[in-house]
């Protein structure tokens, strides 16, 4: 690999030992898929993915601990993936128990370490730290160090960043030695598109499913998607949350890192269908195939039939408009059912900042009234409790369906559930 004559210095012990091996890690890792070069992260902030204090993790504690000692600290501050536990949210004495003694054991102390290491403050635990009211929102073509799989692909996209998705921890050395390896989505070619994805639905498809189809299809590959622009119109704020939601189901339920959406999405506006490489190959989505795309969800219920016993939306983290929009439509459906709360437990997640600005709304005391819980969790690290993972959950996050035994409904499915108990056919 190119080194600059700086990083050669580092490599070489100018900067400490400890430096040396982290930008030697850095190096080993850009080496396995072919960099070059190291470049220079220019985004203001980084994100790391690695929010759990896990038991399990001893090693990543003696390795932190090792950084503090020897003032590795993160050339950027960073955001941080959402806290595993909230007072707030329904659970039981056992799964309490299972939650703080046997599982995040170590979240006190790994907090203190990330503190010392640069976490931007308290409250900057989310996945989607790049939200306005969180503040971490890089610009078009800065280079990150990021590894949560919907914030990369929500950078590369909708912001139009440069990010790989990297491994939890890597995410981290980045940050701390202030460079990146040069390969993959930071080249102009690694964001060409090897798949034309058209959009030929009769209404706006549902984002999780629409991502969750297209993630499937493609892979780790890049799409660029026609038609969707006729549903969207213009990147506002109502666009940026649909593709929040759209991202995270191409990233999760497949592997995605960055898609195109012509006539939206910066990079496709500026270079439009230059973007497609040359032999790709073609998707084509309507109605019958989202259908197929959801029929295919495995249920993985004991009893398949099970009446809910709590439903998670946040996976990613909620936008602001979307907790003012489904206050709304809760109460509406709640008002004709002729009922006062809702008939699940239900959770909604959202940054802290996220949810600071909408707890100074009338809409808040709506939803609470309503019987519906606001926290800042995880769902995800609730659900990795095996206690948890054992009750019939529901939601319509196909991020949450597709890492846990959570079970996938639309947005209006997910509605009529819990206004009115009533479980799809």
């Amino acid at each position: 690999m190119k080194l600059t004559r700086e990083q050669q210095d580092i490599l070489e012990g100018k900067s400490g030992e400890t430096m040396a091996k982290v930008m030697e890690t850095m190096i080993r890792y850009g080496e396995l898929f072919g960099a070059d070069s190291m470049v220079k992260i220019t985004g203001k902030y980084n994100h790391l993915v690695t929010s759990f204090g896990l038991k399990g993790l001893a090693s990543i504690y003696t390795l932190l601990d090792q950084l503090i000692e020897e003032a590795a600290f993160s050339k950027q501050q960073f955001s941080v993936d959402p806290r595993p536990m909230d007072p707030n949210v329904p659970s039981s004495f056992l799964q309490n128990f299972v939650f703080k003694k046997i599982m995040y054991t170590k979240q006190e102390e790994y907090e203190q370490q990330l503190k010392k290491l640069g976490v931007l403050n308290d409250k900057a635990y989310t996945c989607t730290c790049y939200m306005d009211e969180v503040g971490n929102t890089p610009g078009q073509g800065d280079i990150l160090s990021w590894s949560e799989s919907s914030a990369v692909v929500y950078a590369n996209s909708v912001l139009g960043a440069r990010c790989n998705r990297n491994s939890g921890i890597i995410d981290l050395m980045g940050a701390i030695v202030g460079y990146v390896p040069n390969f993959g989505l930071l080249k102009d070619e690694g964001r060409k598109a090897k798949w034309i994805v058209e959009i030929k639905t009769s209404k706006k498809p549902e984002a999780q499913l629409l991502g969750s189809a297209i993630g499937m299809k493609v892979m780790e590959d890049v799409p660029y998607v026609t038609g969707l622009d006729k549903w969207l119109g213009v990147l506002d704020d109502a666009a940026k949350t649909y593709l929040k939601d759209f991202g995270a189901a191409t990233a999760s339920n497949g592997a995605v890192g960055l898609y195109h959406i012509e006539g939206i999405t910066p990079e496709a506006v500026q270079s439009g269908r230059s973007l497609i490489a040359e032999g790709a190959e073609t998707y084509v989505i309507d109605d019958a195939e989202l259908q197929r795309v959801y029929d295919s969800y495995p249920v993985i219920w004991k009893k398949k039939d099970a009446t809910p016993k709590l439903c998670f939306m946040g996976c990613p983290h909620m936008s602001f408009e979307q907790l003012v929009d489904w206050t709304k439509k809760i109460d509406g459906e709640l008002k004709k059912a002729k009922r006062k709360k809702v008939a699940i437990p239900t959770v909604f997640t959202a940054a802290p900042q996220v949810l600071e600005r909408f707890q100074n709304t009338r809409y808040s005391a709506v939803l609470k009234d309503a019987g519906v819980t606001v926290s800042y969790i995880c769902p995800l690290m609730y659900m990795n409790n095996p206690l948890c993972a054992s009750m019939p959950v529901i939601t319509s996050s196909n991020k949450l369906r597709t890492y846990t035994s959570a079970r996938y409904y639309t947005d209006e499915e997910i509605l009529r559930q819990i206004t009115t108990g009533g479980m799809r056919s």
